[in-house]
Protein backbone atom coordinates (compact mmCIF):
# COMPACT_ATOMS: atom_id res chain seq x y z
CA UNK A 1 0.00 0.00 0.00
CA UNK A 2 1.37 3.54 -0.79
CA UNK A 3 2.24 6.04 1.83
CA UNK A 4 -0.37 9.18 2.42
CA UNK A 5 -0.20 11.68 0.12
CA UNK A 6 0.92 14.28 2.53
CA UNK A 7 2.62 14.29 6.03
CA UNK A 8 2.75 16.84 9.32
CA UNK A 9 5.58 15.98 11.55
CA UNK A 10 4.24 17.34 15.00
CA UNK A 11 7.69 17.73 17.53
CA UNK A 12 6.02 18.73 21.14
CA UNK A 13 9.48 20.44 22.37
CA UNK A 14 8.88 22.76 25.27
CA UNK A 15 9.55 20.42 28.01
CA UNK A 16 12.06 21.93 30.75
CA UNK A 17 14.36 18.63 31.29
CA UNK A 18 13.98 19.07 34.66
CA UNK A 19 15.20 15.43 35.12
CA UNK A 20 17.95 15.87 32.68
CA UNK A 21 18.53 19.12 34.64
CA UNK A 22 20.02 20.95 31.52
CA UNK A 23 17.67 23.31 30.66
CA UNK A 24 14.73 22.80 27.66
CA UNK A 25 15.75 19.80 26.44
CA UNK A 26 15.12 20.44 23.02
CA UNK A 27 18.13 22.83 23.12
CA UNK A 28 20.78 20.22 24.94
CA UNK A 29 23.16 19.37 22.62
CA UNK A 30 24.98 16.01 20.92
CA UNK A 31 27.17 15.12 18.70
CA UNK A 32 27.36 19.00 17.78
CA UNK A 33 24.08 19.40 17.32
CA UNK A 34 20.68 20.15 19.47
CA UNK A 35 18.25 17.71 20.38
CA UNK A 36 16.07 19.25 18.08
CA UNK A 37 18.13 19.69 14.86
CA UNK A 38 18.84 16.26 14.61
CA UNK A 39 14.98 15.75 14.68
CA UNK A 40 14.20 18.24 12.20
CA UNK A 41 17.09 17.03 9.91
CA UNK A 42 15.45 13.88 10.44
CA UNK A 43 12.31 14.96 9.06
CA UNK A 44 13.46 17.39 6.21
CA UNK A 45 11.52 14.64 3.65
CA UNK A 46 7.56 15.83 5.41
CA UNK A 47 5.89 18.11 3.89
CA UNK A 48 5.37 20.03 7.03
CA UNK A 49 6.93 20.10 10.62
CA UNK A 50 5.25 21.90 13.12
CA UNK A 51 7.34 22.44 16.64
CA UNK A 52 6.20 23.36 20.27
CA UNK A 53 8.50 25.43 21.81
CA UNK A 54 8.92 26.54 25.48
CA UNK A 55 7.28 29.57 26.13
CA UNK A 56 9.16 33.04 25.10
CA UNK A 57 11.71 31.16 23.71
CA UNK A 58 13.13 32.32 20.43
CA UNK A 59 12.45 29.95 17.14
CA UNK A 60 15.81 28.39 15.69
CA UNK A 61 16.48 28.68 11.87
CA UNK A 62 15.42 26.25 10.26
CA UNK A 63 14.22 25.16 7.15
CA UNK A 64 11.09 26.44 4.71
CA UNK A 65 8.70 23.62 5.63
CA UNK A 66 9.12 23.82 9.65
CA UNK A 67 6.62 25.82 11.70
CA UNK A 68 7.23 27.01 15.43
CA UNK A 69 4.25 27.18 17.86
CA UNK A 70 4.25 28.72 21.89
CA UNK A 71 4.26 25.19 23.84
CA UNK A 72 1.66 24.09 26.30
CA UNK A 73 2.13 23.09 30.20
CA UNK A 74 1.91 19.69 29.56
CA UNK A 75 2.77 17.41 26.38
CA UNK A 76 -1.15 16.67 25.88
CA UNK A 77 -1.85 20.61 25.25
CA UNK A 78 2.00 21.39 23.17
CA UNK A 79 0.09 18.57 20.77
CA UNK A 80 -3.33 19.52 20.53
CA UNK A 81 -1.68 23.24 19.20
CA UNK A 82 0.50 22.17 17.11
CA UNK A 83 -2.69 19.71 15.73
CA UNK A 84 -4.67 22.78 14.89
CA UNK A 85 -2.83 24.14 12.52
CA UNK A 86 -1.82 20.67 11.07
CA UNK A 87 -2.40 19.89 7.05
CA UNK A 88 -1.20 16.29 6.28
CA UNK A 89 -3.35 13.26 5.70
CA UNK A 90 -1.44 11.27 8.38
CA UNK A 91 0.30 13.41 11.47
CA UNK A 92 3.94 11.74 13.26
CA UNK A 93 4.08 13.05 16.86
CA UNK A 94 7.43 12.52 17.56
CA UNK A 95 9.71 13.46 20.92
CA UNK A 96 12.39 15.63 20.64
CA UNK A 97 13.73 13.63 22.78
CA UNK A 98 14.17 10.84 20.66
CA UNK A 99 16.87 12.31 18.37
CA UNK A 100 17.92 9.29 16.46
CA UNK A 101 15.03 8.55 13.70
CA UNK A 102 15.34 5.12 11.97
CA UNK A 103 13.92 5.56 8.05
CA UNK A 104 13.12 1.93 8.17
CA UNK A 105 10.72 2.60 11.47
CA UNK A 106 9.10 5.73 9.85
CA UNK A 107 8.68 3.56 6.69
CA UNK A 108 6.81 0.40 8.51
CA UNK A 109 4.85 3.30 10.43
CA UNK A 110 3.53 4.82 7.00
CA UNK A 111 2.74 1.78 5.73
CA UNK A 112 0.56 0.92 8.78
CA UNK A 113 -1.15 4.14 9.21
CA UNK A 114 -2.19 3.71 5.42
CA UNK A 115 -4.14 1.05 6.08
CA UNK A 116 -5.09 0.63 9.75
CA UNK A 117 -5.29 4.98 10.63
CA UNK A 118 -2.87 4.54 13.95
CA UNK A 119 0.54 2.99 14.29
CA UNK A 120 3.38 2.88 17.10
CA UNK A 121 6.35 1.23 17.30
CA UNK A 122 7.36 -0.98 19.90
CA UNK A 123 10.19 -2.91 21.18
CA UNK A 124 9.96 -6.19 23.69
CA UNK A 125 11.62 -5.83 27.30
CA UNK A 126 15.29 -6.66 27.38
CA UNK A 127 15.41 -7.00 30.84
CA UNK A 128 13.50 -8.92 34.00
CA UNK A 129 10.56 -6.78 35.26
CA UNK A 130 9.56 -6.49 38.69
CA UNK A 131 6.84 -5.05 40.84
CA UNK A 132 8.93 -4.06 43.85
CA UNK A 133 7.22 -4.05 47.34
CA UNK A 134 8.59 -1.26 49.75
CA UNK A 135 12.05 -0.92 48.19
CA UNK A 136 12.69 -5.04 47.83
CA UNK A 137 11.95 -7.37 45.41
CA UNK A 138 8.83 -8.02 44.62
CA UNK A 139 6.93 -10.44 42.18
CA UNK A 140 8.59 -10.99 38.46
CA UNK A 141 6.20 -10.59 35.70
CA UNK A 142 5.95 -12.02 32.35
CA UNK A 143 8.05 -9.61 30.58
CA UNK A 144 6.94 -11.38 27.26
CA UNK A 145 3.39 -9.72 27.88
CA UNK A 146 5.02 -6.14 27.77
CA UNK A 147 6.32 -4.12 25.33
CA UNK A 148 8.34 -0.43 25.17
CA UNK A 149 6.35 2.52 23.49
CA UNK A 150 8.61 4.60 21.14
CA UNK A 151 7.79 7.85 18.84
CA UNK A 152 6.84 8.71 16.30
CA UNK A 153 3.57 7.65 16.52
CA UNK A 154 1.49 7.58 13.27
CA UNK A 155 -2.24 9.10 13.08
CA UNK A 156 -4.83 10.33 10.46
CA UNK A 157 -4.99 13.68 11.18
CA UNK A 158 -9.03 13.44 11.60
CA UNK A 159 -8.28 10.46 14.25
CA UNK A 160 -6.13 12.29 16.32
CA UNK A 161 -8.24 15.76 16.59
CA UNK A 162 -11.34 13.35 17.62
CA UNK A 163 -9.41 11.88 20.06
CA UNK A 164 -7.99 15.36 21.58
CA UNK A 165 -11.53 16.84 21.82
CA UNK A 166 -12.61 13.70 23.54
CA UNK A 167 -10.22 13.98 25.81
CA UNK A 168 -10.20 17.76 26.36
CA UNK A 169 -14.54 17.20 26.73
CA UNK A 170 -13.78 14.63 29.35
CA UNK A 171 -10.89 16.14 31.32
CA UNK A 172 -9.00 12.94 30.62
CA UNK A 173 -4.85 12.93 30.22
CA UNK A 174 -2.50 10.58 28.46
CA UNK A 175 1.61 10.49 28.11
CA UNK A 176 1.31 9.24 24.52
CA UNK A 177 -1.01 10.07 21.33
CA UNK A 178 -2.21 6.43 20.99
CA UNK A 179 -3.30 6.19 24.56
CA UNK A 180 -6.21 8.85 23.71
CA UNK A 181 -7.24 7.25 20.62
CA UNK A 182 -7.49 3.93 21.63
CA UNK A 183 -9.82 5.19 24.26
CA UNK A 184 -11.99 6.31 21.28
CA UNK A 185 -12.38 2.64 20.91
CA UNK A 186 -9.93 3.07 17.62
CA UNK A 187 -7.35 0.28 17.30
CA UNK A 188 -3.97 1.32 17.28
CA UNK A 189 -1.63 -0.93 15.15
CA UNK A 190 2.04 -2.14 16.84
CA UNK A 191 5.05 -2.29 14.24
CA UNK A 192 8.81 -3.21 15.15
CA UNK A 193 10.87 -0.45 16.76
CA UNK A 194 14.54 0.60 16.99
CA UNK A 195 16.35 0.30 20.20
CA UNK A 196 18.19 2.87 18.68
CA UNK A 197 15.61 5.64 19.23
CA UNK A 198 15.89 6.15 23.09
CA UNK A 199 14.62 8.82 24.67
CA UNK A 200 17.10 10.88 26.36
CA UNK A 201 15.93 11.31 29.85
CA UNK A 202 18.37 10.99 32.52
CA UNK A 203 22.24 12.91 32.43
CA UNK A 204 23.43 8.90 31.61
CA UNK A 205 21.49 9.07 28.74
CA UNK A 206 23.71 11.70 27.32
CA UNK A 207 26.71 9.65 27.34
CA UNK A 208 25.09 7.27 25.12
CA UNK A 209 23.57 9.55 22.95
CA UNK A 210 27.19 10.85 22.35
CA UNK A 211 28.43 7.58 21.85
CA UNK A 212 25.44 6.96 18.98
CA UNK A 213 25.78 10.52 17.24
CA UNK A 214 29.80 9.29 16.25
CA UNK A 215 28.92 6.49 14.09
CA UNK A 216 25.78 7.81 12.91
CA UNK A 217 24.67 7.82 9.50
CA UNK A 218 22.05 10.67 8.02
CA UNK A 219 19.77 6.94 6.78
CA UNK A 220 21.04 4.33 9.19
CA UNK A 221 19.74 0.77 8.26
Amino acid sequence: MPPPATVSVLVPAAGQGTRLGRGPKAFVRVGGRTLLEWVLAAFAWADEVRVALPPGVSPPPAAANVRFVPGGAERQESVARLLEGAGGDVVLVHDAARPFVVPAVVDRLLVAVAGSGAAVPVVPLPDTLIEPEEGRYGPALDRSRYALVQTPQAFFREVLAEAHQLARAEGRTATDEAQLVQALGYPVELVPGDRRMFKVTFPEDLALAEALARVWEERPE
